[in-house]
């Protein structure tokens, strides 16, 4: 199985190659010379996160994240204009010269190219707002907000300038406490200690409680929990919060900690009056949350796939990839994300908050 996942993408990345060979209407040098560029990007990506974008000039490494990982969703477009217009030629709708020394075919795949990744970049500045209502038969003194996030993969790519936004943008909530389910660090604690990103959470008007994500992990686990100390956090492993004496806010260790505590452990002592809110950032096992009797379980990771078609894998892979979902008593929402990893592409999913109302 683990052949096969690494062997598709070769396979792939192979077929776009002889493609973009195939069609370009250059010179045999020039054609090498796009090829090269083409495989050494793909490359230095893999050669960058084994040796560490850290150890690069700051500005240098920016640029190394972002066309690298810009590159693989670019190769993925690719790989599907390049399979479609192959059946269109066996199926003799278009001719095959269009494919071979083209120049019309080579306009013609950087003008679908660049339309989609341009609209893909464009609708994941647009952050979504989702709002959610839910009322509850359990006793509460009055309404609460919740401002939910998850994935905001801060670093290299989404800086202190960025998270400077969605302060702002959170912040005209006005809510009465935040949830963030995980992955507030992208692959590295250097640049967002280096920008002082930290400073940006002190600037939120509630507070904030927050599980681990993988890629607290991926980072460095002292080196993440020292950055959501810094920032002010109340990061939650295996531990409970309680607001008011009638909210519960229990915060699960990441999935990847095989000695984490299971649901019903982490609600053992815990009186059943209050309302009780799950951040778990990776969503399996969702019926876990619904035996053990949570009323709303938050979490992310998925991000949907971040584009078309690989929604459709986490779809195949989750019991929910995404939205909002019930089982019994316990209500879910499965999140896209604020942020994303990678190139900043949005196709066929969205990047999003959400802001939740609970009311008896």
């Amino acid at each position: 199985m683990r052949f096969l996942v690494l062997l598709v993408p070769i396979v792939a990345l192979c077929y776009v190659t002889v493609r973009i060979y195939n069609i370009l209407p250059v010179s045999l040098p020039l054609k090498i010379i796009a090829v090269v560029l083409s495989l050494g990007i793909i490359a230095s990506m893999i050669i960058s996160f084994v040796v560490s974008l850290d150890n690069l000039p700051f500005k240098l490494a920016i640029i190394v994240y972002e066309i690298t990982t810009s590159w693989i969703f670019i190769l993925l477009y690719l790989f599907m204009l390049f399979l479609l217009m192959d059946i269109l030629r066996i199926c003799h709708i278009i001719p095959k010269e269009l494919l071979f020394n083209s120049l019309q075919g080579t306009l013609i795949v950087i003008g679908i190219i660049f339309v989609i990744f341009l609209y893909g970049n464009i609708h994941y500045y647009n952050k979504d707002k989702i709002e959610l209502s839910i009322k509850t038969e359990k006793e509460l003194s009055k309404s609460y907000k919740i401002v939910m996030i998850s994935d905001l993969h801060l670093g290299y790519h989404n800086r202190k300038s960025t998270l400077t936004k969605w302060v702002d943008m959170i912040n005209k909530e006005n809510a009465d406490f935040i949830l963030i389910a995980g992955d507030i660090i992208d692959i590295s604690t250097y640049p967002i200690n280096l920008e002082r990103s930290y400073e940006e959470f002190h600037r939120l008007n509630a507070p904030v409680y927050a599980c681990l994500g993988n890629h607290e992990y991926i980072s460095n686990l002292d080196k993440a929990k020292e950055f959501y100390n810094r920032s002010g956090i109340n990061l939650l492993i295996d531990s409970c919060a309680v607001i008011n004496d009638e909210i519960l806010i229990i915060g699960r260790d990441d999935r990847g900690n095989k000695n984490r505590k299971s649901t019903s452990q982490l609600l053992e002592n815990q009186p059943n009056t209050r309302y009780s809110f799950l951040i778990d950032y990776q969503p399996y096992n969702l019926e876990q949350s619904q035996k053990a009797g949570i009323d709303f379980q938050f979490s992310g990771h998925t991000h949907y796939g971040q584009v078309f078609p690989i929604n459709l894998i986490t779809k195949a892979v989750y019991e929910k990839a995404y939205g909002q979902y019930k089982k019994g008593n316990t209500d879910y929402y499965i999140s896209s994300g604020l942020g994303i990893w990678g190139g900043k592409f949005r196709i066929g999913t969205k990047s999003e908050y959400v802001v939740l109302t609970l009311k008896k």
